[in-house]
């Protein structure tokens, strides 16, 4: 009763292929057929056969498969099926989307590419399957609570900053290069908290700090403080969060922390300048803490900024970078396996955006912040107090601080020439936006529907209520009243994934390379006078094992991987129609657009900026 062709698409990377068998089997409205024939998946191709039926299986809605193995149980990784039929009750081509490894010998059932919602479908065919994918998947997605390269060198310890020289990364490139010859300057120092690797936390001030205690005899200072504030260029960074957490001990020898406050001024030429550093926050039975100040002796004013960029590195490594993006995107990865079958929209806008994650979100786990992990072995808050900043941090963690249109507003970051990354990270949400206001049209017809998915509404609530622990008191929502508040809670998802990881995942090695642009750890306490000496700096800067080791880790999370996907190039089809497929179009112009404009606009700056360059930028967490 009917002729169809069929294309069975296998993956080209490494073990892709199959020594196992395929069977396969069509599943239409009417009636379901198994072909008579076998298949052997070889890597990288697509086998093509054509076979008769002689049922009427009508409109085809399921490929069914099985993989049989004889002596060997290997996995095969599967892309897609594509069927074309000669009835006229059939599309041209049906696609039915896998990508996904195919282990064991059970029957996978793989519905057609066309979303689909629990609401539209009569039959009850796909409401059948997506109930039985879902107690499947949750019985692998399980909510729970929460090789290196070695670096040799000849020294064994330095007297002077210069040998530093002998360990930096060799493969040096221009920004390292910028780094390592301008690190000292104020200038530099000012731009890396609007454009370097953590431009999460500078924020304009509106009023002169509680913590911010002005010792007698600096009255000037104030004045210039006060008057900076009055004309809305008076900018801080504040470290509170490292307050009373309990440093590391490496190798024997207690480390030290700061949670430093700093004060800076906004020039109208653009540059961001310090103007007063506070290394602890002043505690009733110590002395007042030292304020450190451009005008002090060189050495010690070095240290001070040394200090700063040692409790940036930990707050940039376990609050911007682990827990928003690594941590967030896990949380956004496990509830759609759980809540959304995958002939949902929402998990077919998504999934592309989820590879890789949860695997190296595993190895961060046992390689990272394990116990005698990295952090435990050279990082300054290691030992415990890493997991501390992290709970702290997650306790302050809000919808907002994730959605840059309103982190920026809330930070007074909006509208600063020279904050690029501001710039070019609103420009990126406008542009995803778009994206997902296209593909969310083509499938809610209106906030009514929205309101009635369940299983997108369930979705939500998993994300606030088990992922994030309830954190509904910090804006994240337990549900969606209306399109429009669906398609920021998605874009806020996929801006996570890509563009906010890129912006604080790009350049490790270029920003850290140089350690005492941003030291792992310090070996000194803090100082508590402006008398500082060569020797204090060097005693307090990491030592050669620590320092090889974060030139070490730095060049490994921050390096691109071999099959990097840009933002919106994703080979995955999990979507079938023509309309999704303008709308995915659209967005990679879009990209495109913007991809020449940061190209033209870096030609004419000192010091580019290009961790949000499209082309850069990762479709999903993969390192």
């Amino acid at each position: 009763m009917g002729h169809y062709r069929v294309a069975v698409a296998t993956g080209s990377f490494a073990f892709s292929g199959s020594v196992n068998s395929v069977q396969l089997w069509l599943v239409g409205l009417r009636a379901e057929a198994e072909l008579g024939m076998t298949l052997w998946p070889i890597k990288g191709q697509t086998m093509n056969f054509e076979v008769d039926v002689s049922e009427d299986l009508g409109p085809l809605v399921f490929v069914k498969l099985r993989k049989i193995h004889l002596l060997v149980k290997d996995a095969w990784f599967c892309n897609h099926i594509t069927v074309w039929g000669s009835e006229q009750s059939m599309e041209k081509e049906v696609v039915f989307p896998c990508y996904r490894w195919v282990q064991g010998d059970d029957i996978i059932c793989l519905p057609v590419a066309t979303a689909w919602m629990m609401r539209n479908e009569a039959q009850g065919l796909f409401q059948k399957h997506a109930e039985e994918e879902l107690e499947e998947r949750r019985t692998l997605y399980r909510v729970i609570e929460i090789g290196l390269k070695r670096l040799y060198t000849c020294l064994s310890s330095w007297d002077s900053l210069e040998d530093f020289n002998q360990i930096v990364w060799r493969n040096k490139s221009a920004l390292s290069e910028r780094v390592r010859q301008s690190w000292k300057d104020d200038d530099f120092f000012g731009y890396q908290f609007l454009n370097g690797i953590n431009p999460t936390l500078l924020r304009r001030s509106t009023s002169l700090p509680t913590r911010l205690v002005i010792p007698p005899g600096t009255e000037g200072l104030q004045a210039q403080l006060e008057r900076k504030l009055q004309e809305g260029r008076l900018f801080e960074a504040d470290y509170s969060l490292l307050a009373g957490i309990q440093a590391n001990e490496i190798q024997g020898e207690r480390q030290h922390l700061a949670a430093p406050l700093v004060m800076f001024k906004m020039e109208p030429d653009g540059k961001l300048l310090p103007m007063a550093i506070q290394l602890q926050p002043p505690c009733s039975d110590s002395p007042v803490p030292p304020l450190f100040l451009p005008s002090d002796p060189s050495l010690t004013w070095l240290l001070a900024k040394a200090w700063v960029k040692n409790s940036d590195f930990q707050l940039h490594e376990l609050q911007a970078h682990l827990l928003k993006t690594h941590l967030m995107a896990e949380v956004f990865a496990v509830a759609t396996m759980r809540c959304l079958p995958g002939m949902h929209p929402i998990f077919k806008l998504l999934m592309p955006h989820f590879r890789y994650t949860l695997e190296i979100n595993t190895r961060a786990r046992t390689k990272l912040i394990a116990d005698g992990g990295i952090f435990d072995q050279v990082v300054n808050t290691g030992g415990g107090g890493h997991l501390d900043v992290l709970r702290r941090a997650t306790a302050c963690l809000t919808y907002r601080s994730l959605c840059p249109p309103d982190d920026l507003a809330d930070r007074g970051l909006l509208g600063l020439p020279s904050a690029l990354y501001a710039h070019d990270a609103l420009r990126l949400w406008d542009i995803i936006s778009r994206y997902v206001q296209g593909m969310v049209q083509l499938h809610y017809s209106g906030d009514e529907v929205v309101q009635s998915d369940p299983e997108l509404q369930a979705w939500c609530r998993e994300i606030t209520e088990i992922g994030l622990c309830g954190a509904q008191d910090r804006g994240f929502p337990v549900s969606f009243q209306s399109r429009a508040e669906l398609c920021y809670f998605v874009t806020m998802c996929i801006f996570t994934c890509s563009a906010q990881h890129s912006a604080v995942n790009q350049g490790q090695l270029d920003w850290y390379g140089w350690v005492p642009n941003a030291p792992c750890t310090m070996r000194q306490p803090p100082p508590t006078t402006k008398d500082v000496t060569l020797e204090m700096v060097m005693a307090t800067l990491p030592n050669v094992h620590q320092a090889c080791l974060q030139i070490t880790i730095s060049w490994h999370l921050g390096r691109f991987q071999p099959d990097m996907v840009p933002l919106g190039h994703h080979k995955e089809e999990y979507f079938s129609g023509p309309g999704p497929k303008a709308v995915l179009r659209r967005f990679q112009d879009d990209l495109e657009t913007l991809e020449g404009e940061i190209v033209a606009r870096n030609k004419g700056l000192d010091l580019p900026y290009e961790h949000l360059k499209p082309k850069r930028i990762e479709n999903s967490v993969t390192i």
